[in-house]
């Protein structure tokens, strides 16, 4: 592979450090010519950025094209091979695995079912890319907990570098907007002039979650606000984030955040010295 730069730093994890639910086994780079990646099954999970260059990923029986910047990651148990054309290209890897990662799918952060994803934040995967880089130090007895730490901000440095800020997406944007108003997901629906269906479809693409789960986090967040910082009696409050009846808030706000709304502010307020 004549005028191909490669480097590549592994760890071993053991078992405590799998606790913390996300681990690093490896990360690296490649830039040049490089030979295409034969088919192959992982057991973890991969994530790979294309910096310059093009080529094809073979995923799960399906031919995608790759055109930088653009990431890619690759599912445990999926099988897949990837390379670049005829010009090369320049990419960087990480190999990660826990439960955490497990959960960034089920929430959208590590996509299920269309692993390609155009980067518009170059410069911030090339940050994160050179921190994990820097935290993988195997002469360092701390580097599996830095490099696990490291993980975690490069996977949501690669959602915020291929998903717009929520004031940036319309669709978020109107909810946001919206959120505390006492109507219906049908009714945000219909005031952004789309089918329930479409409006879950965006959330979820934009937000891993329900339009009803992110009108709910942004509904008890605001009121949360307003407890921690107010003397608003409790009715007000549940009047401010869109609920008529103060009794089906209290209840919300206790399953949700685990104690009701008056002991919430009894936790989290401060008052001046006497």
């Amino acid at each position: 592979m004549s005028g191909v730069v490669s480097w590549s730093r592994y760890l071993t994890p053991d078992a405590r450090h799998r606790r913390l639910g996300l681990v690093c086994l490896s990360v690296g780079g490649i830039a040049g010519r490089v030979a295409r990646l034969p088919s192959r099954t992982l057991d973890c999970y991969a994530v790979v950025f294309l910096s310059r260059g093009a080529g094809t990923l073979r995923w799960g029986g399906r031919t995608l094209p790759l055109v930088a910047p653009t990431l890619f990651w690759l599912l445990p148990g999926v099988e897949h091979g990837y390379g670049p054309d005829a010009g090369g290209w320049n990419e960087s890897w990480a190999l990660f695995d826990g439960a955490a990662a497990r959960t960034y799918q089920d929430l959208g952060y590590v996509p299920r079912d269309e692993p390609v994803t155009p980067v518009a934040d170059a410069d911030a995967m090339e940050v994160a890319f050179a921190a994990l880089a820097r935290a993988c130090r195997p002469d360092d007895p701390a580097t599996d907990v830095e490099a696990a730490a490291a993980m975690h901000r490069l996977i949501l440095a690669a959602h915020r570098a291929a998903v717009p800020e929520p004031g940036a997406d319309p669709v978020l944007a109107a909810l946001l907007r919206d959120a505390c108003l006492p109507v219906t997901v049908a009714a945000h629906a219909r005031g952004l002039g789309m089918t329930e269906a479409a409006l879950r479809e965006a959330t979820r693409r934009a937000a891993g979650c329900s339009p009803k789960e992110f009108l709910l986090r942004v509904r008890l967040t605001r009121a949360k606000e307003l407890l921690a910082s107010t003397d608003l009696p409790v009715v007000a409050v549940a009047a401010r984030t869109g609920y008529d009846d103060p009794g089906y808030f209290t209840r919300l706000f206790t399953r949700r955040v685990g104690l009701p709304p008056s002991r919430f502010r009894d936790q989290e307020r401060r008052g001046p010295l006497p």
